[in-house]
């Protein structure tokens, strides 16, 4: 059973950095594509980035690209998201999620196992 815990999360302003970890267990961490999505107030939750175990290959939530970045260490079995020029509206619980599917997919449903979430909340 493939288990994952999240943490980093906290209060910050717009405009800083944020880093979250995910620490995944009972699985060859080699073989599971790892994924981040968030679950703002009220609102469904919807992927944020993936990436793949077969080729590292990350893909992005467009409202993310380019301030947001994914990377995996396979060696200690985490995954991270670095978040940069935080926004308001990023503010969210932010899950890690994991599947033995080769390349990261953007919709829930692709997704087997998943972490507790952890809160983000950006102030303006």
């Amino acid at each position: 059973q493939v288990q994952l815990v999240e943490s980093g999360g906290g209060l910050v302003k717009a405009g800083d950095s944020l880093s979250l970890s995910c620490l995944a267990s009972g699985h060859t961490f080699t073989r599971l594509t790892m994924a981040w999505f968030r679950r703002a107030p009220g609102t469904e939750r919807v992927f944020v980035g993936g990436i793949g175990w077969n080729d590292g290959r990350k893909d992005y939530a467009f409202s993310v690209k380019d301030r947001f970045t994914i990377s995996r260490d396979n060696t200690n079995g985490a995954m991270y998201l670095h978040m940069d020029s935080l926004k308001p509206e990023d503010t969210a619980v932010y899950y890690c999620a994991a599947d033995t599917h080769p390349r990261a997919g953007r919709s829930q449903a692709e997704y087997a196992y998943w972490g507790q979430g952890t809160q983000v909340s950006v102030s303006s």
